[in-house]
């Protein structure tokens, strides 16, 4: 399933994070609230457009193949699990008042949700207990609060703990929305393991700590994050589904003869919670049509100009090694 662009999609962020023209492995942490040009957009957490729907329909879509491929826990403890719960309800309503409505009683918490007509009841420790639903007989079976509240977004979701040692571990992951990499694989493991398998990464891996300790005590942050695809499926999971080809369901294959590319563009935003020694990770997947970027001659050069500087470790991780030269040469044509 594949879902609009932010070209198609008239309320949509739209961001550029490549203006520099090189492809950069950093992490580019910006104050979260910046204007980058959408207004009130840039200073939410959760993102909503008009392409809401269809970021659902993906969810429910990976729910329904295997949850676990997709959701994944590792010591995620009831009070770090409360407090992210806490902090998404939060934000959710505070952000977009429209969508949610959130209630409370000395015994009961209850979210709603405008959009997809769920209502979720939690107990005094924000655990799930209950889900009503308006609009459809079927009631999604979410398992946990969060995987709730993932279904109610257009976020993939990331929970990343610290313990007394100065250790660090992924404790949550919900992940419907993979770009090559899986939930299961990561779940437990450090920042550095991780972030292992990206060309480029090792001077930022020997900071791991650091980074995480920023991540957990300073101020919000958003980074963004780019690659090269050519299908606006949001999942891209390394393994395919049952029904279709692992060669269709890579999305790296260019033909320059009927081309199709798009930016794939994340938006991340980093929220710790120092007193749980946690953050919550969240990550908002975007595409551009490059057929609309190369219009413009400025974008134009910069994404010709970040793939040429591109190493060939990096090509090869982003997929791209044997389409570079069929893509730089689409984009300087008039086709």
């Amino acid at each position: 399933m594949e879902v609009q662009t932010v070209e198609s999609c008239d309320d949509a962020a739209i961001y550029f994070p490549l203006m520099n023209g090189r492809y950069e492995v950093k992490p580019g942490m910006l104050s979260f609230g910046l204007d980058l040009g959408n207004g009130r957009a840039d200073q939410e957490v959760f993102q909503i457009d008009n392409n809401y729907h269809n970021y659902r329909q993906a969810k429910l879509l990976a729910r329904r193949e295997r949850l676990s491929k997709y959701y994944q826990t590792c010591d995620y403890t009831k009070a770090v699990a409360g407090a992210i719960a806490c902090l998404m309800i939060e934000r959710l309503v505070q952000e977009h008042p429209q969508h949610f409505d959130w209630q409370q009683t000395p015994n009961t918490r209850k979210f709603h949700s405008y959009l997809t007509q769920e209502t979720l009841y939690l107990n005094a420790d924000w655990e799930l207990q209950q889900v009503f639903t308006q609009s459809s007989p079927v009631c999604p079976t979410y398992v946990s609060t969060l995987d709730a509240l993932a279904a109610q977004i257009q976020e993939d979701l990331s929970v990343i703990c610290r313990r007394a040692d100065g250790s660090n571990w992924l404790s949550a992951v919900h992940l419907c929305y993979p770009n090559h990499w899986s939930a299961e694989e990561k779940i437990g493991r450090d920042f550095a393991a991780i972030h292992a398998p990206v060309a480029g990464m090792e001077k930022i891996n020997r900071r791991s700590d650091a980074i995480v300790d920023t991540m957990i005590a300073r101020e919000p942050t958003v980074r963004f994050a780019w690659g090269l695809s050519t299908d606006t499926r949001l999942n891209h999971h390394p393994k395919a589904p049952p029904h279709i080809s692992p060669s269709q369901w890579q999305g790296r294959k260019f033909d320059l003869q009927s081309p199709k590319l798009y930016l794939r563009i994340e938006r991340q935003v980093i929220w710790g919670l120092p007193e749980y020694d946690t953050a919550l990770f969240t990550i908002r997947t975007y595409f551009r049509d490059c057929s609309v970027v190369k219009q413009d001659s400025v974008l134009r050069s910069k994404l010709y100009a970040a793939i040429e500087s591109m190493t060939a470790e990096s090509l090869i991780y982003k997929g791209l090694a044997e389409s570079r030269e069929s893509i730089l040469q689409w984009l300087i044509s008039n086709s």
